[in-house]
């Protein structure tokens, strides 16, 4: 009865009463025979990280479908552009789904349709990224500590240059919450122990403008000066290493990233990317989903989450924060596969096949 009075609700808004009944009598049509038969959104940012697709959509649905046989996942893709994810929320709000899962293109933004869906009886939860509005949890990592770990793994890579020589910053979207947490955690570290020669913010989070800012700064700075370069994810990493090959960069300074790309695994084997950071998709998206249920269920969050997190408004909200963990060519096989997220047949290409031996990927 209760999803039945806020579907009407919501399509009120939209159109006429007598519709909206017609509406809510078939939703409470297509629950009978037992089980919860619950819908759950899940608005997805961009297509550029390949991420969302690859590891977190399948993660997330399966671990949905676990917890609730009966509960199906609308997916949808924003491809990166704020006013179609706003398009989306209010088509989910207007379908009456029972629970959002949100990784917001622009926090801000889509802090008014969060509001919407609040309005509305539909609790959101943040994933990956906090959003701004009424959330009612979040699960994602510790943004710091992710930029604390590419930070470190840097100056180690560049040893005594640190300290003669000068790095690259490539930041993530200023929009995204989780790029000012990785670009603090990692200043951090750097500042007064590097020189950052350059540093950009890379609008939504797009491969080919750090391509392009990384150009830049070559010329601005001369491709000798430039020892490191600090990536904010795997996707910037790509785009500064072919942009520092197309400048005939030789041999090519240290390379951050983040997001443990199957791309950026085999950069790093191949000696063009030094590191990635891994954040554990399974646990994440299990943390989600078994907030995402809950809510759906309009149960508990507490007890399906591990602690709480503030947000802007002043409020603590339900959330599980995860530990990131760096990952270098040593590493990538008690990690990555060991936790069978790929198979060293994937990363091991027939042209890597020297590297990897010489790397213990057998």
């Amino acid at each position: 009865m209760k999803a039945c009075i806020r579907g009407a609700a919501v399509v009120m808004t939209a159109i006429s009463t007598a519709v909206a009944l017609t509406a809510c009598g078939h939703d409470a049509g297509s629950s009978s025979g037992g089980g919860d038969n619950l819908r759950i959104g899940l608005l997805l940012p961009d297509a550029a990280t390949s991420r969302w697709e690859t590891q977190d959509t399948p993660l997330l649905t399966k671990k949905i479908t676990e917890l609730c046989h009966d509960c199906t996942v609308e997916h949808v893709n924003a491809k990166g552009d704020v006013a179609t994810q706003q398009e989306q929320m209010d088509s989910m709000i207007t379908r009456g789904v029972d629970a959002i899962v949100l990784v917001a293109v622009d926090s801000r933004s889509l802090g008014v349709a969060v509001k919407k869906a609040h309005a509305a009886g539909i609790p959101v939860i943040a994933y990956d990224r906090l959003s701004e509005g009424p959330i009612s949890g979040y699960a994602s990592f510790d943004g710091e500590e992710v930029g604390r770990l590419q930070g470190r793994a840097l100056l180690k890579a560049m040893g005594a240059k640190a300290r003669s020589g000068e790095i690259v910053m490539l930041n993530g979207d200023p929009s995204d919450p989780n790029a000012a947490a990785f670009k603090k955690g990692a200043l951090s570290v750097l500042n007064g122990r590097v020189k950052i020669g350059k540093a950009y913010d890379i609008l939504q989070w797009r491969p080919e403008t750090a391509n392009l800012d990384m150009s830049g700064a070559i010329s601005a700075l001369g491709a000798s000066t430039i020892h490191g370069v600090y990536a904010a994810n795997d996707g910037l990493a790509a785009g500064s290493i072919s942009a520092l090959k197309a400048n005939k960069v030789a041999p090519l300074p240290p390379v951050t990233g983040q997001d443990a790309e199957l791309g950026a695994l085999r950069r790093i084997v191949a000696g063009d990317q030094y590191m990635t950071v891994y954040k554990p998709f399974g646990p994440e998206a299990s943390a989600a989903a078994a907030m995402a249920v809950a809510a759906a269920r309009h149960e508990n969050l507490d007890r399906v989450a591990t602690g709480k997190v503030r947000i802007r408004d002043g409020r603590t909200v339900p959330a599980t924060m995860l530990t990131p963990v760096p990952v270098t060519v040593g590493n990538i096989k008690n990690t990555l596969v060991k936790d069978g997220v790929y198979t060293i047949r994937q990363i091991c290409t027939p042209q890597l096949e020297a590297a990897c031996g010489k790397a213990g990927l057998t």
